[in-house]
């Protein structure tokens, strides 16, 4: 009976162990739908909602123009999730059937990269850049385990074109140096907030009706500068750095009117679309970072304020010593060759240290550092880039004996290039000295104006009697009867200064030099001032035959862009020799070149298929021999990224008006004609991002003007 009463009982415990689990499943979910439920929903929503950034479109850069200088370009990347609810292998066959035909990779090739992933692998990367085109069929499959993602990156259109001006940014996008840094903040805009859910897997999607704050895109910058002239100034640049066996040059174009800069140029350069292969040397800004003993360039200085001060005569002649050397207050004076007795014209003409430094010498130091001070030495631009040093210019009290006269023909003065060149572009600016600036006006995403920048006059370095004196003393520098006779541009009136400075290595003066020529032309009415300087050049120390052969070849081209003085230049129609010159037909239609070869009397003979004339076998502005075919290479034009809204500028030299109209406005862009007959020069340059609607100008001639404008058709 007990043993009976013993199995009964732990029967009944564990019938009531069997009714309690469902029981306590039941309370269980009770507790967790109508007890705790609305907290728990609240603390999963908590947990399982995020809020992620939606990035805000960099704004980007132009220049005076409108050609684009850098910009956004997208990247279409996609993969696939073949363990998404719902996708199939006849979707993924699907999928790399459509890739096949934008890509021209096999759709096999997709598949087997599928089926040999990871058999858990969620996220399997078929390309990483597609066309919009590609990315827009793939979209519309709508399969859910097709992962479309955009990835942007910044371009820099020209490649290494305004590096230093234009700066780079680093792989958050933001700006590291040069326009990019001093406007990161207008640029880069503020990112949006999206609210979207993560599944167990910790999986990021969006949701219908989740709260989205949009992202306010970056404004553009609209620059001063011009691309062609930039372009030019590069060429030279590097051509002459190659030259004259320079460790390096710097050259600065602006205009004296504004103060707007036209091109800033340094050389060695680098690519901004690859900043991890830039030498960090490299990226320094010289035109504005780069403290410099300007040398005989400085003797500006000396003549403005001698002239006004009225301690000279332009009657008087100056004597110096035969052999060139004079001793004052206990350190030589030279002159770079012996150069006898001389006007004040001559003085400067001819760089005579010792007879400038005479003349300083009858102005009071404190006088004399007002002077200088006026004319922005010893303080910043204040232009809108970074990098800017204010150089050094002592305080009277710092003076020692022999100061003044060496400061006089530049020693004992530290500038920087940008200080220079404003100097220059006061005197010929009248005497008014303009703050120099790089970006012109700032626009939203829909081109709307938000900011203007007004030229700022600074201030008045001189009295317009005393620049007007000045002026045809400096014109004589640029003469063979001055020291810059290599900057001389037959046609074209120059006034400038050249420079030779020794370099202060260690404390002590070595045998290294700095060579430069400041000038601006036309003399009578300035529209552009240039300063070229080469670091050590190893054919001459001199600037007149170094930084003024340089000055002179840019001064040349550019000469040629501008209506105004090209027209100065060419009086009048010259003969044609009826030679047969190729002209540039590279990037054209087939067809409208050999019309335009035709018109000539070129024959041609093209190899392989394609839109366009990738190569021509005998360069732009060669003479054809008797007998000789030129050669063309066609091609069709490479896939390219072409933001919305712009087009490419073609080359239109060589065409007729008509055709060259035709052309632009099958693109979307405005003509602008001058003079008519053949195309030999163009605005913008040929390869340049314009947007839609702005105006290409164009200059046409005569026939009988071709043989004078060869320099030009040769840029």
């Amino acid at each position: 009976m007990n043993h009976r009463s013993a199995i009964m009982g732990r029967m009944f415990l564990l019938l009531g162990l069997i009714f309690l689990l469902p029981a306590a499943i039941v309370m269980q979910i009770l507790r967790l739908n109508v007890i705790e439920g609305e907290g728990l929903n609240k603390l999963w929503s908590s947990q399982a909602i995020e809020m992620i950034e939606i990035p805000a479109q960099r704004g980007s850069i132009f220049d005076a123009s409108g050609s684009l200088l850098a910009t956004n370009v997208v990247n279409y990347k996609v993969a696939v999730d073949p363990h998404a609810p719902g996708t199939t292998a006849d979707q993924l066959s699907q999928v790399a059937g459509v890739l096949s035909q934008h890509t021209g990779r096999s759709a096999s090739h997709y598949r087997n990269r599928i089926s040999s992933a990871s058999p858990r692998s969620r996220y399997i990367v078929l390309e990483r850049s597609v066309t919009a085109q590609a990315y827009e069929d793939l979209r519309e499959l709508g399969i859910r385990g097709v992962i479309l993602e955009e990835e942007y990156r910044r371009n820099y259109n020209f490649g290494s074109l305004s590096a230093h001006a234009l700066g780079f940014v680093n792989h958050n996008v933001d700006g590291m140096m040069g326009l990019e840094s001093r406007y990161n903040d207008i640029l880069k805009g503020a990112n949006g907030l999206q609210q979207v859910r993560k599944d167990r897997q910790n999986r990021i999607f969006a949701y219908v009706g989740a709260p989205r704050k949009k992202p306010q895109q970056g404004h553009s910058i609209h620059t001063t500068l011009d691309a062609v002239i930039q372009a030019i100034t590069e060429e030279e640049l590097e051509a002459g750095v190659a030259r004259h066996r320079a460790n390096y040059g710097t050259a600065i174009v602006m205009d004296p009117k504004t103060g707007a800069i036209k091109a800033m140029a340094n050389y060695p350069t680098f690519d901004p679309n690859h900043p991890a292969t830039i030498d960090r040397e490299n990226r320094r800004n010289f035109a504005v970072s780069d403290i410099i003993e300007p040398g005989s360039t400085f003797k500006l200085v000396t003549a403005i304020a001698a002239l006004e001060e009225g301690v000279v005569d332009f009657d008087e002649v100056f004597e110096t010593p035969e052999d060139g050397r004079k001793m004052i207050r206990g350190q030589v004076m030279r002159d770079h060759d012996p150069l006898g007795n001389m006007t004040f014209t001559e003085v400067m003409a001819k760089s005579s240290n010792i007879a400038t430094s005479e003349i300083a010498m009858r102005i009071e130091p404190s006088k004399f550092y007002q002077y200088a001070r006026n004319m922005g030495f010893g303080t910043p631009t204040n232009i809108d880039i970074p990098g800017e040093l204010p150089g050094r210019l002592q305080r009277p009290y710092e003076w020692s004996g022999v100061t003044l006269p060496w400061m006089s023909i530049g020693y004992e003065v530290q500038a920087t290039p940008i200080q220079l060149i404003q100097a220059y572009a006061a005197f010929a600016n009248g005497g008014v000295m303009m703050r120099p600036y790089m970006v012109d006006r700032v626009t939203d995403e829909y081109g709307r104006v938000v900011e203007q920048t007004r030229p700022n006059q600074v201030r008045r370095i001189a009295s317009k009697q005393t620049i007007n004196k000045l002026l045809p003393v400096f014109e004589q520098v640029v003469t063979d009867e001055g020291t810059a006779g290599w900057a001389a541009v037959e046609g074209l009136r120059i006034a400038g200064k050249t420079g030779t400075a020794q370099k202060l290595v260690d404390g002590r003066y070595q045998a290294l030099y700095r060579a430069s020529f400041a000038g601006f032309f036309p003399a009578d009415d300035p529209k552009y001032v240039m300063l070229v300087i080469l670091d050590e050049p190893r054919t001459s120390i001199y600037g007149g035959f170094t930084a003024g052969s340089i000055f002179k070849e840019v001064a040349t081209r550019i000469a040629g862009l501008d209506e105004d003085i090209h027209r100065s230049m060419l009086p009048g129609p010259v003969a044609d020799s009826g030679e047969r010159v190729v002209p540039s037909v590279e990037g054209l239609n087939p067809e409208i070149a050999k019309s335009l070869l035709s018109r000539k009397s070129i024959p041609v003979r093209t190899t392989g298929r394609g839109s366009l004339v990738v190569k021509q076998s005998v360069e732009p502005g060669e003479k054809l021999n008797s007998g000789q075919v030129l050669k063309l290479s066609l091609a069709d034009a490479e896939a390219d990224s072409i933001p919305e809204g712009f087009a490419r500028i073609p080359n239109l030299r060589g065409m007729n008006m008509r055709q060259a109209t035709n052309l632009l406005i099958s693109r979307g862009l405005e003509v602008e004609t001058i003079g008519s007959g053949t195309i030999y020069t163009q605005f913008p340059r040929e390869g340049d991002l314009m947007r839609q609607g702005r105006t290409v100008t164009v200059r046409g001639q005569a026939r009988s003007l071709q043989q004078a404008s060869q320099i030009v058709s040769n840029e």
